[in-house]
């Protein structure tokens, strides 16, 4: 301290403590820093630099330093130097008595990362931190990390402004009353698994904050852990099952020195994004990820969990919507790049809804489809049942890799919205009790009578897609929860049990239960209302023609020749498969395709499929293609089945190939008028357009489910309707078809 310097006054005008200055007489000062080398050239600088330590403010060193270079000057270069980091301001007074060669360095270290270094030091050694173990941790080792970095480790129950917790799994009950503890006293926490073969360090909590609490976190870690959670539940375990702990003494330390790292950075006062993040450690690599945690807005802890269920109460309501250009929009409002740009945050191992997104293995060259994990519906609470769950993905498919990705990651937000996580707006009361507000589950289920009597016959010899379930009972209370009519503009209710997939042990007490028909994503709420009622026509349409095996015409490919198409045909042809498809479109007029390929020498007489349904036949063909394209690598691996060789499954050779002008089609600008125009026609033949908006508030994403009352889904259910009258009515048949006579095989899925 110079003579007459005020103690504690400042802020003082110093080189930062990791910067050494090394002059060179006549040439120039340089600032050696671990980075980098700068040079300060011209007169004076050498006695500018000499005045950089430490002892005075900003105006005293120009004042001193004006002899040798004049003061505008002088500050610029202070101003550059601060800007690259090397210079900065001290507050207070210098330390008595020597500093020790730790204390230094931490100082240095903490200027480096743009503190005062000294202020920095002070509030790191002096706050005290609750270290709190979960699980079997080893609290000596961490009590030492903590000790070797400066740090004063207090008990779990001691006043501390911060805690470190440290636990076996990120999912360890124990760690929710942690949580309300800390949030109840509003101290911020740091969470961290050091002693993991892949140590995870983070987030850091920050209770009051709009940051994601420790419930975000988990609910985000439970779904990407259903196969294990599902075994956990199955076997009737409780707490995390026992996994394997393959490491080492030095990844245990590096985990655990990393986690008290973060936390002297958080005491220190530094603030950065990836506070908010998991920090995961690759041992074998060395390699960092970083894995925002975002706040789910609906969490019970932090959030609203009542915005659900107000979403829910709100009537539907399309607005204008305009389409994306060019034809890779498939007739959205966005375009695939721009829902992956817009989404993209979703995909994540760690913190996303959907863990990773990935081309499917095995396609020919030029073709794409992608994987997007396990299906985010579906709960195992059996041996089998866990199979189902392990066994069943999430895809996407199109006609480019961009298409392929965005709806590889729309199906599994699709089925994630569709899942019940508890929030869902719900009423009890019985059929009898609630009147005409109430849709008979019978009318959107469409079993028929003599499938109940057969029921448990059935059900021991069919997959589960095509279970019937138990028979309704009107006069029994069951939760309903409310759909929107955009035919009546009115408020209807159907029971939550057909609408959620449902994740409780046992399944729903009424005996029902949710399939995927009319459930969609979109890059819009009409986007999603459009695709929904396109899926409700595409398998009403192929369920009419399916189990009545219909003959129907075959589609010119050649007429509908585009480039990408050709460059499908030519994918196929190079692994010998030969390529047809149908026309299936039913008396509501919008085509819908089925395509089919099988191997062209017969060596694997089994025929993949897929539908596609759309008011273009350009894009119903489109979609129908790379539908079939997609079910190509799980038919090769066996985990999906398909179809024997039916006659109704080859173009009818007495009907004229369809070409794109067999169908009248006139394109909208607006998905709005999409829309009206669904709303009309589901109007003109009698019947209900209803839609509950399933958009979750952490997704973004809009996902909708659109129901109408009578169309059938194109699982094996047999209820009179349509199926027995829709073919007569369009002349495919003389008389409807027996009940016994209907197509014994269900639709493979």
């Amino acid at each position: 301290m110079r003579e007459g310097q005020t103690p504690g006054h400042g802020p003082y005008v110093a080189l930062k403590r990791h910067v050494r200055a090394v002059s060179a007489p006549g040439e120039a000062v340089f600032m050696w820093s671990d980075k980098d080398v700068t040079a300060v050239r011209g007169a004076g600088a050498e006695a500018l630099v000499a005045l950089l330590d430490g002892s005075r403010t900003l105006p005293e060193l120009l004042r001193e330093a004006a002899a040798a270079m004049p003061a505008d000057e002088a500050g610029r270069v202070v101003r550059c130097l601060a800007e690259a980091n090397l210079v900065g301001y001290r507050h207070g007074a210098p330390r008595p008595g020597p500093v020790g060669a730790d204390c230094r360095s931490a100082e240095a270290y903490w200027d480096r990362a743009g503190l005062d270094g000294g202020v920095a030091e002070d509030k790191v050694r002096g706050t005290a931190v609750a270290l709190i173990g979960v699980g079997d941790v080893d609290g000596e080792a961490a009590r030492a990390a903590c000790d070797a970095s400066g740090i004063s480790a207090v008990g779990a129950d001691a006043d501390a402004a911060f805690a470190l917790v440290l636990c076996e799994d990120y999912l360890a009950p124990e760690l929710a009353s942690v949580e309300a503890r800390l949030r109840a006293e509003g101290r911020p926490w740091l969470l961290a698994s050091p002693f993991a073969p892949e140590p995870w360090t983070g987030p850091v909590f920050e209770p009051g904050a709009d940051a994601a609490c420790w419930s975000c976190l988990a609910h985000r870690l439970r779904e990407h852990r259903r196969g294990e959670l599902s075994v956990r539940q199955s076997l009737g375990l409780d707490g995390s099952a026992v996994r394997p702990a393959p490491s080492l003494a030095a990844v245990r330390s590096v985990g655990l020195h990393g986690a008290v790292l973060e936390t002297a950075k958080w005491l220190a006062g530094l603030r950065c994004p990836e506070q908010r993040a998991v920090c995961v450690l690759d041992s074998l690599t060395l390699r960092t990820t970083h894995h925002p945690v975002r706040r789910r807005p609906q969490c019970a802890s932090c959030g609203d969990p009542s915005l659900v269920a107000e979403r829910t109460r709100r009537p539907v309501v399309p607005v204008s919507r305009p389409k994306a250009e060019g034809s890779g929009s498939n007739d959205r409002a966005l375009s695939a790049e721009q829902m992956l740009a817009r989404h993209g945050h979703l995909v994540g191992p760690v913190a996303g809804i959907v863990t990773d997104v990935r081309p499917m293995a095995g396609l020919p060259e030029g073709l794409h489809a992608y994987d997007s994990g396990h299906n985010l519906a579906l709960r195992g609470h059996s041996p089998a049942g866990v199979r189902r769950v392990l066994r069943a993905r999430s895809s996407g498919k199109g006609v480019t890799a961009a298409e392929a990705r965005a709806s590889a990651l729309c199906e599994a937000v699709e089925r994630y919205c569709a899942a019940r996580q508890g929030d869902e707006l719900t009423v009890t009361d019985s059929l009898t009790g609630l009147g005409e507000d109430a849709v008979h589950p019978n009318a959107c289920q469409l079993f028929h009578e003599r499938q109940y009597a057969d029921r448990d016959r059935w059900n021991a010899s069919h997959t589960a897609f095509h279970h019937v379930s138990a028979p309704f009972d009107p006069d029994r209370p069951t939760e309903w929860t409310p759909v929107w009519s955009l035919t009546g503009h009115t408020r209807r209710l159907l029971p939550t049990s057909t609408l959620y997939f449902d994740c409780a042990p046992g399944g729903s007490a009424d005996g029902l239960w949710a399939d995927s028909n009319g459930n969609a994503a979109g890059s819009s709420l009409e986007d999603a209302v459009v695709q929904g009622f396109l899926e409700l026509v595409e398998r009403d349409a192929v369920a009419l023609w399916w189990y009545n095996r219909l003959r129907q015409p075959g589609l010119d490919l050649d007429a509908f020749d585009e480039p990408w198409l050709t460059g499908l045909r030519d994918g196929l042809a190079r692994t010998g498969r030969q390529v047809w498809a149908l026309d299936l479109t039913s008396d509501l007029g919008i085509p819908v395709v089925v395509a089919a390929s099988r191997c062209a020498d017969g060596t694997v007489p089994h025929t993949v499929y897929g539908f596609g349904a759309h008011f273009d036949p350009r894009l119903a063909l489109r979609r129908a293609l790379t539908e079939m394209i997609q079910m190509l690598p799980p038919a090769a691996s066996g985990t999906t089945p398909c179809a024997p060789e039916q006659p109704h499954l080859l173009p009818d050779p007495g009907q004229s190939a369809r070409t794109p002008g067999s169908w009248p089609y006139r394109r909208n600008d607006d998905l709005l008028a999409d829309v009206e125009d669904i709303r009309s026609l589901v109007a003109a033949h009698g019947m209900e357009l209803l839609v509950l908006d399933q958009t979750r508030p952490d997704v973004g994403i809009p996902v909708v489910k659109v129901l109408v009352p009578g169309l059938r889904p194109f699982y094996a259910r047999f209820a009179p309707g349509r199926l027995y009258e829709v073919p007569v009515r369009l002349g495919h048949l003389g008389r409807p078809t027996p009940y016994g006579q209907l197509n014994a095989v269900p639709l493979l899925l």
